[in-house]
């Protein structure tokens, strides 16, 4: 009877490593379990000693890191990936921008975002990087131009 249990146990372990053999190839890999949203911000330029600076943002859990509206800066990433929007990406490059200038004020941000690598630069140098700006606030600081 052990001996029935046995195989009976066994067999489909059995099947199941022929099968992986004959060409369906390896299971796939686990999902990997997702690692908090970490980006530093920097900023220069945005006429408040407040505002320039490096600062961390972790999202993910618990907002925190060094940003100064930590809470409210994720709550706003967390939109974005709701959405499914990337707030990070460029303005295209045929785009139509009105030509205003917003002010000397610049940011880059790198790190990790909702499974990404974020390596973008923003600037208030024409409509469409003004309201890319805008958008990411509170991210992004409110600025003096």
């Amino acid at each position: 009877m052990l001996r029935r249990l046995v195989l009976a146990t066994l067999a489909p372990l059995a099947v199941s490593a022929a099968a992986s053999g004959a060409g369906l190839g390896p299971l796939p890999p686990l999902p990997l379990l997702s690692s908090p949203d970490s980006l530093t911000v920097v900023v220069a330029d945005a006429g408040s000693p407040e505002a320039d600076g490096t600062f961390r943002l972790e999202c993910g859990g618990t907002p925190g890191g060094t940003h100064p509206a930590a809470e409210n800066a994720c709550k706003r990433l967390e939109e974005f990936a709701a959405a499914g929007v990337n707030p990070f990406a460029p303005v295209p490059a045929d785009q139509m921008c009105t030509q205003q200038y917003g002010g000397p004020a610049t940011a880059h941000i790198t790190g990790d975002w909702q499974g990404r690598s974020i390596d973008a630069r923003f600037s208030r140098g024409n409509g469409c990087e003004i309201s890319r700006w805008e958008n990411l606030r509170p991210v992004l600081p409110r600025v003096q131009g």
